[in-house]
């Protein structure tokens, strides 16, 4: 079994109205997603979602899902519509989606039950590009637990045996979770009088799949989705509330899911002395070595950076890591204005206002 850590940062773009470098950017393809799942995953295109929200945010990137609904890992194993799509071109990411039940069981049913047909599964996307990121998708609990197969459960005690069996993949496999589950269990708590079921109580309405979108934002690009795409049919001041929370609630857990690792954090400024600064941070434990090219022609070989840049401009910055897996590069932009310049005065002479005359009495 390979065990691959495979989980990074690609392609991405700040914000800005500036003239751009775009001989070089149009030159990078966009960062490719690939959600396999079923209705948890279809439902309200909740992938489609998440694309509006990443390109709102300025990034650049293609999103495509294969999802089938009430299919279980052994059902997915068994379709050659999701292999083929695998196979379509080499994913940056693939989220991989099981059924709502199947991992809420003892690791003794996992092994048997879902590992062969998910090892399956993962071993056709490291085929067909051994440095993809697969991510898991942690999914919640029925709003009113769930009575069956023997058992008796409680919407919290569905939740923690869905997260205890998406972890126990997650360890065998080092690969990180998008923990949805707790986002959906943090909200429900925040705001017990927003909704996020459809009225089965089990799978997603609108605001839970926008809820679902902005976790992946978040889990995915490390940082908030606030005033990013809001669907016409949410109010803002929901949608609001569903990106705070979905930002903080991740951002506190990004280390126990693994989130944090093979990441990149980029920063630029003009500080308050008028320097251009730029740095960041590279995570990338397995990697055989890697580099940061500057944009202005200086190259760095160290995992941290901070550069003050001579002059103000737009420069393209790439981090460039070399692994077993291939090479992986990821790209930022540095954006730095001069500050505003103050007016000239008027120093010309004004013409003298004409006197009235006196009046001699």
């Amino acid at each position: 079994m390979k065990n691959i850590i495979a989980y990074v940062l690609c392609l991405i773009f700040l914000s800005n109205t500036l003239n751009a470098q775009t001989d070089s950017e149009s030159s990078i393809n966009p960062m490719n997603i690939l959600f396999i799942g079923n209705s948890y995953t279809h439902y309200n295109n909740m992938p489609s979602l998440f694309e509006k929200l990443a390109i709102s945010k300025k990034y650049k990137i293609n999103v495509e899902m294969n999802a089938r609904s009430n299919h279980t890992f052994k059902m997915h194993s068994k379709r050659e519509d999701m292999y083929q799509a695998i196979r379509k071109t080499k994913w940056d990411y693939v989220v991989v989606q099981g059924f709502s039940r199947e991992l809420m069981f003892s690791k003794e049913r996992i092994d048997t039950a879902s590992l062969p047909y998910f090892r399956q599964i993962m071993d056709s996307i490291y085929s067909n590009n051994p440095c993809t990121n697969v991510l898991l998708y942690m999914t919640w609990g029925y709003e009113n637990g769930y009575e069956g197969d023997n058992l008796v459960l409680t919407y919290q005690e569905m939740s923690d045996r869905i997260k205890a069996g998406y972890r126990y993949l997650a360890e065998m496999y080092q690969v990180p979770i998008v923990p949805v589950g707790d986002v959906w269990k943090n909200f429900r708590e925040t705001y017990p009088s927003i909704r996020l079921y459809q009225e089965d109580s089990q799978h997603p309405n609108l605001l839970g799949s926008y809820l679902i979108a902005n976790t992946f934002y978040t889990s995915i690009f490390k940082n908030t989705p606030e005033n990013g795409f809001v669907p016409a049919k949410i109010d803002t001041a929901t949608a609001k509330k569903i990106q705070r929370l979905s930002f903080s609630s991740v951002s506190t857990i990004i280390d126990t899911f693994k989130l944090n690792q093979n990441t990149m954090k980029f920063h630029f400024e003009r500080n308050k002395k008028g320097e251009f600064i730029a740095s960041g941070t590279a995570n990338y434990p397995f990697a055989d070595s890697l580099y940061w090219d500057l944009g202005n022609g200086i190259r760095i070989s160290n995992s941290n950076f901070r550069w003050k840049y001579s002059k103000s401009g737009t420069y393209l910055v790439k981090l460039i890591v070399y692994e077993k897996c291939g090479v992986r590069e990821m790209y930022r932009r540095a954006i730095f204005k001069d500050p505003p310049q103050p007016r000239k005065k008027n120093n010309k002479p004004q013409p003298a206002k004409p006197q009235k005359p006196v009046r001699k009495v």
